[in-house]
């Protein structure tokens, strides 16, 4: 594409963000939200001709808020977060953040390939966990909007260096947000790197679908195609067992209120303060697979979760505490919103039954979630 023409595109871009919105219409458009070491910091806003609306900032590739109609064409934000930049450059629990390059654990923040030992930075106890102390969810990313007839998008790109955080290999990454007029948010990855490496990309949104700061989600249903999770030792790193749910709390191949079994005498559920495990999905191919549904009955919400992976985190918020301000100054208490991040298995660096998350120089890491949503009536 010549430069004319990209500068005619971004024109248009530009014309389109400062024209007045009428409702029905779609629209992209980007906002000074603050710097980081000097540099400018954009928050970018996409709309859908359905009114769903995602703020999305290059600083982490942070989704800053997601606002989605209930059964009553009543829009609220169903994502949890802060309203300045500055809250998230200081330390949270990763709300919203894209997640690098290893999302979930590595036992003791080391790992062997070919023939060397790697040692990462460790940042949960003895352990390395989300990318390390600054991970993906802290780097200031490329980004660029773009708009198309049915879908509009935000595309972040961010190198990281060789021995970043302990990694091997220059990593080049690409994410593409996307938001549709069939009220999908979907997340392409997409990643190459110049020497033998590891990723594992995710993403770490807390969602409450009766709006972000209205209460637990204990009373959520959830649905998750699995008959097999990854069991956890106290350090919450996977023993290597993959195991079935049947007969357990785990079991969420039927729609289960996430409330009903949280407090059994289970020795996983004590491990993990509640739900913080990896399942194992049914999926026979790479294609997109659905691989869970979330709903919440008095909004008529319901999240649909697709995607390319073999595996599904499901995170109930255990560490949540009150301490965490968020927007409009709404603090999150315990279980006040839930994380489903797909990804291959935590510690699949130390354990080679599991999927290998091993990049080589000459392929491309890819991997597609999709977070489609709807409302029962």
């Amino acid at each position: 594409m010549t430069r004319g023409i990209l500068f005619s595109f971004f024109a248009l871009i530009a014309m389109a963000a400062c024209t007045p919105e009428k409702e029905g219409t779609s629209s992209v458009k980007r906002d000074l939200f603050g710097t980081v070491d000097g540099k400018e910091i954009t928050l970018y806003t996409l709309k859908s001709r359905s009114g769903v609306e995602a703020r999305i900032t290059n600083f982490g590739g942070i989704l800053v808020s997601l606002s989605v109609p209930d059964r009553n064409e009543k829009n609220e934000d169903i994502v949890l977060g802060f309203d300045s930049l500055e809250s998230y450059v200081q330390k949270h629990p990763y709300f919203g953040a894209l997640i690098g390059r290893y999302g979930n654990r590595i036992g003791k923040g080391k790992f062997k390939l070919g023939g060397f030992e790697y040692t990462l930075a460790v940042n949960n106890g003895p352990n390395h966990l989300h990318g390390g102390v600054r991970g993906f969810d802290k780097a200031v990313w490329a980004g660029e909007e773009r708009q198309e007839k049915d879908a509009r998008s935000v595309v972040l790109s961010y190198r990281s260096a060789d021995g970043e955080e302990g990694y091997p290999g220059n990593l080049d990454v690409r994410v593409v947000y996307t938001l549709t007029d069939s009220n999908e948010l979907r997340i392409d990855y997409a990643a190459t790197t110049d020497k033998p490496t590891i990723v594992n990309l995710t993403h770490h949104s807390y969602f409450n679908l009766a709006g972000q700061g209205s209460g637990t989600i204990l009373d959520h249903e959830l649905f998750i195609d699995a008959d097999r999770f990854t069991p956890v030792d106290e350090e919450l790193i996977p023993t290597g067992e993959l195991r079935g749910v049947e007969r357990s709390p785990m079991d969420f191949r039927k729609p289960t209120r996430i409330g009903v079994r949280i407090h059994d005498k289970d020795a996983q559920l004590l491990f993990g303060k509640g739900y913080d495990h990896n399942w194992v999905l049914n999926r026979k191919d790479k294609g997109l697979f659905l691989a869970g549904t979330v709903s919440e009955e008095k909004s008529g919400r319901v999240m649909e979760v697709w995607t390319t992976e073999p595996g599904l985190q499901f995170y109930c918020g255990n560490f949540l505490d009150g301490t965490d301000v968020g927007k409009s100054g709404m603090r999150y208490e315990h279980r006040y919103g839930l994380c489903l991040e797909t990804q291959h298995f935590p510690d699949s660096p130390n354990k080679p039954q599991f999927p290998s998350t091993v990049l080589k120089p000459g392929e491309t890491y890819s991997s597609t979630t999709v977070y489609k949503f709807s409302v029962n009536p």
